[in-house]
């Protein structure tokens, strides 16, 4: 009878196997902030970087007790599900390592320990392309948070173009992702089961149009040239405030002042997506960690409560958040703004590191979905950068190769 209930388990686990499931990054808690992934640039943004080059994270902990964290890293596919690959296969050396770096502020109102991971590293170095993500545990193995990354080698080039919408009814407030891959080494056979892309905009994955199929091949090229498939909404040039002297009111500060620590109110924003466009130069929704007459940034730049300020409306049932990559685009407690009756305002204060920030305000209806651009409109004539991930997985194959990157800008936006 044991025998024969082991023999179904296993036809059953053949015929009907586990689906993995899709991996998602978990969220920082409150006493980790101003977490940076850098690659080959002075600030932190999505970490899309060559195979052997270095990765830095970098990350606050505010809680003075100078904490053990380790670091797993974990290899998937495409679609952001474990890969078949053994940890051997994608990993030379250990994962599972404590993060021996980190430093303590020096001459801040705000205690913390600044931790910092370079990868590769005397114990981990990445073996092949592909997603990859890293997970933070605490000294109970706790996991803390965790953040995607990807590898890629230059085996594809990637031609992109910024183009405006073919339809008439969104030709003003949308951008259109075209592009073309070719290669010299890979042979792209029945490329609609081999090939797969991600389209991202402004380094958030979280809008990115993943898996556009080639519209043909011209020669050896695949072709995409798709209007609604491949468009953005062109959204609105970022805000942003600097307050690397706490000590007097910097750009986008209407006036500071000093509590516990410092606090800096910024001025009331507006709803902009009843006016016209102005160019307003940006970082695209990125920050820059600065401090004014110090040498070290990481340790020396102090944290200070900013007072953001909408002057809109109040909503029913629908939700404002203060959006950009600050917080890795996060939309939650501790982004969402509140209506205050008493100054007929949303207004919201968060803990943040002196440095340079982008953000904008964004609306989650009723429904549940982001809309991006009703607070802040949507232009075709916005700036905006756009990466285009080339996956490649051939017949037979095990996991999925990144194999090309390539790079636009709309201020080349052409019809």
């Amino acid at each position: 009878m044991r025998m024969t209930y082991i023999i179904l388990l296993l036809i059953n686990l053949l015929v009907f196997p586990t689906f993995a499931q899709v991996e998602y990054e978990i969220p920082e808690p409150d006493y980790i902030k101003t977490i940076t992934f850098k690659s080959n640039t002075s600030e932190g943004e999505l970490p899309v970087l060559k195979l052997n080059e270095t990765l830095t994270l970098e990350f606050d902990v505010l809680n003075a007790d100078e904490s053990d964290f380790y670091y797993v890293i974990e290899h998937y596919d495409f679609d952001w599900k474990p890969s078949r690959l053994k940890k051997l296969e994608f990993l030379d050396g250990f994962d599972n390592q404590r993060i021996v770096n980190y430093e303590n502020s020096f001459n801040t109102y705000q205690i913390y320990s600044h931790y910092t991971l370079q990868i590769p590293n005397n114990q981990t170095r990445l073996k092949v392309t592909g997603n990859y993500m890293i997970k933070i545990f605490d000294d109970y193995g706790e996991i803390v948070f965790s953040r995607k990354f990807m590898v890629y080698e230059e085996l594809a080039q990637v031609g992109v173009s910024i183009k405006r919408s073919r339809n008439v009814k969104f030709i003003q407030q949308t951008q259109s992702v075209d592009f073309f891959i070719s290669s010299p080494v890979l042979r792209f056979n029945n490329p609609e089961q081999t090939v797969k892309t991600v389209v991202i905009q402004n380094n958030n994955l979280n809008t990115a149009i993943t898996d556009l199929k080639p519209m043909y091949m011209l020669g050896r090229e695949l072709i995409y040239k798709y209007d609604t498939e491949s468009s953005f909404w062109g959204g609105n040039e970022y805000l942003f405030f600097e307050n690397k002297d706490v000590r007097s009111a910097n750009v986008g500060v209407q006036f500071i002042d000093l509590q516990d620590v410092y606090h800096s109110y910024l001025f009331t924003d507006i709803i902009r997506a009843d006016r016209p466009y102005t160019y307003n130069p940006d970082i695209n929704g990125n920050f820059l960690i600065t401090v004014l007459d110090r040498e070290n940034a990481a340790i020396e730049a102090d944290y200070t409560v900013v007072h953001f300020s909408l002057q809109h409306p109040e909503l029913m049932g629908e939700n404002i958040y203060i959006y950009g990559n600050y917080n890795n685009y996060a939309l939650n407690d501790s982004n969402r703004m509140t209506f205050n009756t008493d100054s007929d305002l949303y207004e919201k204060t968060m803990l943040m590191k002196q440095g340079f920030y982008n953000y904008k305000y964004v609306i989650i209806n009723k429904l549940g979905e982001l809309e991006e651009g009703a607070i802040s409109g949507n232009f075709d004539v916005t700036e905006n950068n756009y990466k285009v991930l080339v996956y490649y997985r051939d017949l037979g194959a095990r996991y999925d190769q990144i194999v090309g990157l390539g790079e636009g800008t709309s201020l080349k936006i052409s019809n």
